[in-house]
């Protein structure tokens, strides 16, 4: 006989988890029906680079998005820089896309810094850093004078190559903002 969900019998504090779940909306929540969801923000247009000025290189990595990407697994994140001397420095950009009249667009870009140092597991973020960077980004600002010319060039060259188009329909401020 198959057994429904709802008719097993188990553990209420089980369930009170699977009700309190955080949920990404995928639709507009304000549209009006003034129900559950109201307000709350979508971040299927936010994908979060990885930069990696040591590589030269830079790659999506979705798991960023809670705090699990490649380059943080197994590490132990400090919010004091010099607990990290030997740290080699990432960055994690958010960035967001939006459709505008020429087509796709990125909307907002902005580039938290992360230093690692997989000898001794230890790195240093700053997550309020992280979380306004993101806000930022879905907001439609450019945040990347704080970065180094040598990261900014990366990641110019992985959004151009990621995407032309784009690249192209994208604000003058964002290609100022990564010029080198």
């Amino acid at each position: 006989m198959k057994e429904f969900d709802q008719f097993k019998k188990g553990n209420d504090n089980e369930k009170d988890k699977k009700k309190n779940q955080f949920t990404i909306l995928k639709d507009d929540s304000t549209d009006g029906h003034g129900g559950y969801g109201v307000g709350a923000i979508t971040l299927e247009n936010m994908s979060p680079v990885i930069v990696d000025p040591n590589e030269e290189k830079a790659y999506v990595d979705m798991g960023a998005m809670h705090a699990r990407s490649a380059v943080e697994k197994r590490i132990k994140f400090l919010t004091d820089k010099s607990e990290v001397p030997n740290g080699l420095l990432y960055w994690i950009t958010w960035v967001t896309i939006e459709r505008g009249e020429q087509g796709p667009y990125y909307y907002g870009v902005a580039s938290s810094e992360l230093l690692v140092d997989r000898e001794i597991r230890r790195g240093y973020k700053l997550l309020p850093e992280h979380v306004n960077h993101m806000d930022k980004s879905l907001k439609g600002k450019f945040v990347v004078e704080h970065m180094d010319d040598k990261s900014k060039a990366v990641l110019k060259k992985f959004l151009q190559e990621h995407s032309e188009e784009m690249w192209e329909n994208s604000s003058d401020e964002l290609k100022q903002g990564l010029s080198v």
